[in-house]
């Protein structure tokens, strides 16, 4: 097992993936979800257009009955949080590169919890991926104007969006969805 390219953003990691478009794929991309410029949910959604098959892992410090369940239906192979041991990535990494999914202990037992109750017990379990996109972009003090670009919407596509999210979620205003996302750790 060798490092093939590293990056430090998601529009890096973007470009090291499109340059591979005409030879081999890497065997596994390592994504951080908190990354400057573009954030790895983000990055993930852009690498999946671009090479559906592209083995991708997240390593993140976020917390993964927060982030998990809604990457990997987002497309990722894969979700660890970067508390686990050494082996484990190892294994993860492994595991992804032979085309499967790998589920941390943690990670399938949030799965297997979430199946055993009949409803989404936080409100942003309940939002759609994009819902939760714009939530968490909404959260983080983004306007809509920019999430509309950065996600090649319309600015009204962003709004209908947001206010799907207060109704669900039984709130006001972006300060109440900044709140909310601190007080549960979907932001920093």
């Amino acid at each position: 097992m060798c490092v093939a390219a590293e990056a430090s953003t998601g529009d890096e990691t973007i470009r090291l993936v499109r340059e591979q478009l005409t030879g081999e794929p890497f065997d596994v991309v390592l994504l951080d979800i908190a990354m400057p410029d573009k954030n790895g949910i983000d990055t993930l959604r852009v690498i999946r257009q671009m090479r559906p098959e592209q083995g991708v892992l997240i390593l993140s410090g976020y917390p993964e009955s927060q982030y998990a369940i809604n990457l990997l239906r987002a497309g990722a192979n894969g979700y660890l949080n970067k508390d686990c041991e050494p082996d484990e990535i190892v294994r993860a990494i492994r595991s992804v590169a032979r085309g499967h999914r790998y589920l941390s202990e943690a990670v399938a037992d949030t799965l297997a919890n979430s199946l055993d109750k009949p409803a989404a017990t936080n409100p942003h379990e309940q939002l759609s991926e994009r819902e939760f996109q714009i939530f968490c972009k909404l959260a983080s003090g983004q306007i809509p104007t920019d999430i509309a670009g950065e996600l090649h919407l319309s600015v009204k596509t962003v709004s209908t969006y947001r206010a799907r999210v207060l109704e669900k979620m039984h709130m006001t205003n972006n300060a109440d969805m900044t709140y909310y996302a601190i007080k549960n750790g979907l932001i920093e």
